[in-house]
């Protein structure tokens, strides 16, 4: 139990704003980059296959954000791995 409730409120907020601003972040990542080529307009607005109900498949380009953050992960996952079994750290 706490003696200030504040500090709640406190605490939610500081766990609240980063997360926010990290998934705005993406999602302006996702919208606006990616890789260009010479052929990338052609392939945003190309339709391959129309589905039923009006879903249209197209080739678009992968984001840069994804990119990114997929080898973020894999560098991370790497230097976890191998610092824990190179240096033995015991947590």
């Amino acid at each position: 139990m706490r003696f200030f409730e504040l500090v709640n409120l406190r605490h939610f907020i500081l766990y609240l704003f980063p997360a926010a601003i990290t998934f705005l972040m993406f999602a302006v990542g996702l919208y606006f980059a990616y890789f260009r080529s010479r052929d990338s307009e052609t392939r945003l607005t190309r339709i391959i296959h129309r589905f039923p109900l009006g879903i249209e498949e197209r080739n678009a380009p992968f984001p840069l954000v994804l990119t990114l953050i997929i080898m973020g992960t894999v560098i991370w996952a790497v230097g976890y791995i191998l610092m824990i079994g190179l240096l033995e750290m015991r947590f």
